[in-house]
C-alpha cells in the first residue's frame, strides 16, 4: 500500500508563475521585435477614434511653434521696455543684468515676436471662419476638421480658432526628448500623441483635403514639400488644396522660380499652391477649392458609411 506521506519527487516547492500575455508584456512591446506592433497601434488606434468621433476629413494647419498670441507678445515686450509696468522682469532682464548689446538683441527679438504675432491671430481667425462654415455642411460626419501638430504657436492658434467656433479640432502631437505638450484647445477626444514621425505624417496627409502653411521653420518646410511632392507625383487619388500664407515671408524664404528656371521643377509646379495674405482671402480660396473638388456632385465620391475618408494611393 503506497505511503501517503511520500511527496511527489517531481513537484517543486513553488509553482511556476504564468508567462505574461504577449500583448501585455512591456519588455516585448518596447523591444525592437515589438516595433511592428507599435507601428500598427499608431495606425489602428487613431483610426478607431476617428471612426468613433465621425471624422470624415481634415484641413491641416502648419506653421511655427514659436509664435505667440498678440497679447502675450506685447506683454513680454512691455516687460522688457518697462520692467515695472506690469510685473517684475526676470533677473536676466533687470536693468544692469545685461550689457547694452545683449539687451538690445533681446529687445529686437521681442519686437520681432510682436510683428510675427499677427500670424497667430490670423491663423486663429481663419480656423474660426473655416469651422463656422464647415459646421453648416450637411451629413452625418464632420467635414474638413481643423487639424494641427498639437503644440504651441500656429498649431495652438488653429485649434483655438476652431474651438472658439464651436467645432471639433484635432491635435496630432509628437513625443520629443524635450516634451512638446498638447495645447489646451484641442478637443480632448481628438488629442493624439505619436512616437513615430512617419505615422504622424500619414494621418496628416491621408485625411487632409487642404493644407494651410503659415510662416515657419524646418518642420513647416518639411511638411509643405512632402505634400507638394505627393501632389506633383499624383501619388494620392485626391486634390489637396494648398494655401501658402504670408507672401512677404515666403518670398524671402523660397525661390521656386529659380528652381523652375534651372529645370529641377516644371513651371506648372508653381501652380500647386496659392499665396494668400489675409484670413478672408485664404478662407475664400479654401471654400472654393473644397467645394469644387470635394463637395460639388461631380466631385463627390462614395464614402464608407463609417470611418474617416482615407485617400487611396495610385499605382
Amino acid at each position: 500500500m503506497p505511503n501517503s506521506n511520500n511527496k511527489n519527487p517531481d513537484a517543486g516547492e513553488h509553482e511556476l508563475d504564468p508567462a505574461p500575455l504577449a500583448y501585455l508584456n512591456p519588455d516585448f512591446l518596447n523591444s525592437p521585435d515589438g516595433r511592428i506592433l507599435r507601428i500598427l497601434a499608431e495606425y489602428s488606434e487613431p483610426l478607431a477614434r476617428f471612426r468613433r468621433e465621425k471624422i470624415q476629413d481634415t484641413v491641416v494647419f502648419f506653421g511655427s511653434a514659436r509664435f505667440a498670441s498678440m497679447s502675450q507678445a506685447e506683454q513680454e515686450l512691455l516687460i522688457l521696455e518697462k520692467p515695472g509696468a506690469a510685473k517684475a522682469a526676470g533677473p536676466e532682464h533687470q536693468p544692469g543684468a545685461l550689457d547694452g548689446d545683449a539687451l538690445q538683441a533681446t529687445l529686437k527679438r521681442a519686437q520681432a515676436a510682436v510683428e510675427m504675432a499677427r500670424y497667430y491671430e490670423e491663423a486663429r481667425k481663419l480656423a474660426h471662419m473655416l469651422t463656422e462654415w464647415t459646421t453648416t455642411l450637411p451629413g452625418k460626419r464632420h467635414r474638413f476638421v481643423v487639424t494641427s501638430g498639437g503644440g504651441p504657436g500656429i498649431m495652438e492658434a488653429a485649434n483655438r480658432g476652431a474651438r472658439e467656433a464651436g467645432g471639433k479640432t484635432i491635435g496630432l502631437n509628437i513625443r520629443l526628448p524635450f516634451e512638446q505638450f498638447p495645447n489646451q484647445f484641442i478637443s480632448p477626444e481628438l488629442n493624439f500623441e505619436f512616437h513615430y514621425f512617419f505615422m504622424r505624417k500619414y494621418w496628416f496627409a491621408y485625411l487632409a483635403k487642404a493644407l494651410v502653411v503659415f510662416p515657419g521653420g524646418f518642420g513647416t518646410l518639411d511638411e509643405l514639400f512632402e505634400i507638394l511632392t505627393l501632389a506633383q507625383t499624383q501619388k494620392l487619388a485626391k486634390k489637396i488644396i494648398t494655401v501658402v500664407y504670408g507672401k512677404q515671408y515666403w518670398s524671402r524664404v523660397l525661390n521656386l522660380e529659380a528652381m523652375a528656371d534651372s529645370g529641377v521643377i516644371s513651371p506648372q509646379d508653381t501652380n500647386l499652391f496659392s499665396f494668400c495674405d489675409t484670413p478672408e482671402e485664404a478662407f475664400q480660396c479654401l471654400k472654393d477649392g473644397l467645394t469644387k473638388f470635394h463637395l460639388e456632385p461631380h466631385a463627390v465620391r462614395p464614402a464608407p458609411e463609417e470611418g474617416p475618408e482615407i485617400a487611396k494611393t495610385l499605382p
